[in-house]
């Protein structure tokens, strides 16, 4: 009998199969698990590399930086020292342009001044040439004068003041405020010892011009001083008049002057009264004073006078003056009294006198 074979059902799950795939999926992870390792390390290479460079990229980045600043502050400092540099520059230029400039207006003075300097040599030897034909008029001239005044330069400059008449009365004013030309002066002078009050340069200003009147006056004359304050004291004998030829008349006058210390106040009503009681009336008074009067022959009941009192006492005191005598007044001024000068100058014009306000250099 035969037997009949039981056939087989073929199935694909079958342990077989089931075993091939899954080695072959093995296969496949395996596979994808190294190249996966491959990737990263190669990916961590890659990275590293990259890294470095980029920290080289940074630094140089930030040493370039640095540098540019750097640069960047030199560039302005630079630029600084050259924008200072051009300004010494313009300011060096400018300076040799104005030294040019003073060079050449220098050249131009010195080309004036030498020109000025050959006129000078020409004039002063014009000058020469008459100051010897002046000395040969002046050697014929000997004699001729009373005194000579000693003194530097030519003191001749007066030409409006003139010394003449029969009779000279030269009075002079001795007060306190012939001293100096200033009140706080005066008040620390008039403390001193005598002999530096005498050598005060006011006074000896004073006694100069004295001296210089003295010079000038005509052979033919006669004369006298005299010094007031509160009194009035003629030099030689009293109200006397003397010959300006008398030998040593002038120069005993001139020394007895000499004597007198200033001080005291202003009388000058007492000078005009001395003046009236003349015999014969002068007919030229020369009078050397600084100012107003302070008093009269009564004393003075208030130390201080103002001004407005001392014009008052100046207008009572020419109302005994005699008519006809020349008043020339050399006016000294003195500080505070600015009325001084107007009412002399219309006391010159009213009598027919000159008068006169020197300068300190004068006689």
């Amino acid at each position: 009998m035969v037997r009949r074979v039981a056939k087989r059902r073929f199935s694909v799950f079958s342990l077989s199969f089931l075993d091939v795939m899954s080695c072959g999926f093995g296969a496949v992870v395996l596979i994808f698990l190294i190249i996966h390792h491959r990737i990263d390390d190669d990916a961590v290479e890659v990275d590293r590399e990259l890294l470095s460079e980029s920290r080289k990229l940074d630094y140089l980045l930030a040493t370039g930086e640095e540098n540019l600043v750097d640069l960047q502050q030199r560039l302005e400092a630079m630029r600084k020292r050259v924008d200072d540099a051009r300004r010494r520059l313009l300011a060096t230029t400018e300076e040799r342009d104005s030294r040019r400039d003073d060079t050449e207006e220098l050249e131009a003075r010195t080309i004036a001044e030498r020109e000025s300097i050959d006129a000078l040599k020409s004039d002063v030897q014009s000058r020469e040439e008459e100051v010897k034909r002046l000395q040969a008029e002046e050697a014929a001239l000997e004699g001729s004068r009373i005194r000579e005044v000693v003194g530097e330069g030519d003191r001749q400059y007066l030409t409006g003041l003139f010394v003449g008449g029969r009779h000279v009365l030269i009075a002079l004013d001795a007060s306190a405020s012939m001293l100096d030309s200033t009140i706080v002066q005066i008040l620390r002078r008039r403390n001193m010892s005598e002999e530096r009050r005498r050598s005060a340069p006011k006074w000896q200003r004073a006694l100069r011009t004295v001296e210089w009147l003295a010079a000038q006056l005509p052979l033919d004359s006669n004369f006298q001083i005299a010094t007031y304050n509160a009194e009035t004291t003629f030099a030689l004998s009293e109200r006397d008049w003397h010959a300006a030829t008398h030998p040593t008349a002038i120069d005993d006058a001139l020394n007895n002057v000499a004597e007198v210390l200033p001080a005291g106040g202003t009388n000058l009503e007492g000078l005009i009264a001395e003046i009236a009681a003349m015999s014969p009336l002068p007919d030229n008074v020369f009078l050397i004073t600084d100012g107003l009067p302070t008093r009269t022959e009564t004393p003075p009941r208030r130390a201080v006078v103002t001004g407005r009192q001392r014009a008052r006492l100046f207008e009572d005191a020419l109302k005994a003056l005699p008519k006809g005598v020349p008043v020339n007044p050399i006016l000294l001024p003195l500080e505070g009294d600015p009325r001084a000068s107007a009412a002399y100058w219309l006391l010159a014009v009213e009598t027919g006198g000159t008068y006169m306000s020197p300068s300190e250099d004068w006689p």
